[in-house]
């Protein structure tokens, strides 16, 4: 049997991964059809069990299985779906080249013991003719959402849709995008979705560097130089811990930071109220400081909850 292996960074943890499933820890079944779902999630639901679910757009890395096995202990069955969402690209974003590997993807989460992998194909989810979207107004307005417009009504849609597919009792989400937790916190409970939101701690590589599917589109010196944005964050949390408190003075420091790297390009520093995302003079009691920077051609977000 031909062996390959793939790396999720170049410290990062190797998976072995092969055409032949390997050794699994349980029966992960596969579906592809919303029906199917459905059936599955209310035949669980009648057996009185708690099901929960981590979305995912796939190319699994070690930060996506922290999620997987901080689900496992949740409840009593764990959902994993695959998908790559069409509506939260924008034209000229990575849609097409956004990376898969559906095989491997596979393979790991039968070794963590998922008991479904829902991977819907396009014309599931959004079949001709459909039109209904949804949107968080005020949340989805800052940060992303200024330089990715129509990006949060595509996520919030898409996680509505797999939300009344699967039925979660509960769902678990990355707190590196802190933005989409938040909308999806909202529209939860402006929709009496009735599903607990759990945000999972970021899961850094050991230099630093949040774990991202994009960071595959990294070659070594642009992964080198995405190491400003973690630095840029402790260089905060430092001035913070030595008594600093203004926005102004602690994001001036921040975009220095980045500055100093050749290859990268900030496209926004924030640091903002942790509920309602809006900008503030002073760090306070949980304040968000949000960046997102482009390294080469490559967007990568990051973020740290500043306490003083």
């Amino acid at each position: 049997m031909k062996m390959e292996y793939w790396s999720d960074g170049v410290v990062g943890t190797l998976f072995r991964y092969s055409s032949t499933p390997l050794l699994q820890s349980g029966f992960m079944r596969i579906i592809e059809h919303i029906s199917e779902m459905q059936d599955w999630s209310e035949g669980e639901r009648c057996q009185g069990r708690r099901i929960v679910m981590v979305p995912t757009m796939g190319f699994l890395h070690q930060g996506h299985l922290s999620l997987v096995r901080d689900g496992k202990k949740r409840g009593d069955r764990l959902v994993v779906s695959i998908y790559v969402n069409p509506k939260q690209f924008g034209p000229s974003e990575d849609f097409v080249s956004y990376p898969r590997d559906f095989d491997r993807d596979r393979n790991l989460l039968e070794l963590e013991g998922a008991d479904v992998l829902f991977s819907p194909t396009n014309e599931e989810m959004y079949p001709a003719g459909h039109q209904t979207y949804v949107e968080v107004e005020n949340l989805s307005t800052p940060l992303c959402g200024e330089s990715r417009p129509g990006h949060f009504r595509g996520v919030a849609t898409v996680v509505a849709k797999l939300f009344n597919i699967v039925r979660p009792h509960a769902a678990v989400f990355g707190c590196k995008d802190y933005q989409q937790l938040q909308i999806v916190r909202r529209m939860v409970k402006d929709l009496n979705l009735g599903v607990e939101i759990v945000g999972h701690p970021i899961v850094r590589h050991p230099d630093g560097l949040a774990m991202s599917s994009r960071n595959a589109y990294l070659s070594m010196a642009e992964r080198e130089a995405a190491l400003c944005l973690s630095r840029a964050l402790r260089q905060a949390e430092t001035m913070l811990k030595e008594g600093e408190t203004s926005s102004a003075v602690i994001l001036e420091r921040v975009k220095r930071e980045i500055a100093r790297e050749p290859l990268a390009r900030l496209e926004y520093a924030h640091l903002t109220d942790t509920e309602n995302l809006l900008d503030l003079d002073h760090v306070g009691d949980g304040s968000l400081l949000a960046l997102a920077v482009r390294i080469g051609k490559t967007r990568l977000i990051d973020n740290v909850i500043l306490r003083p």
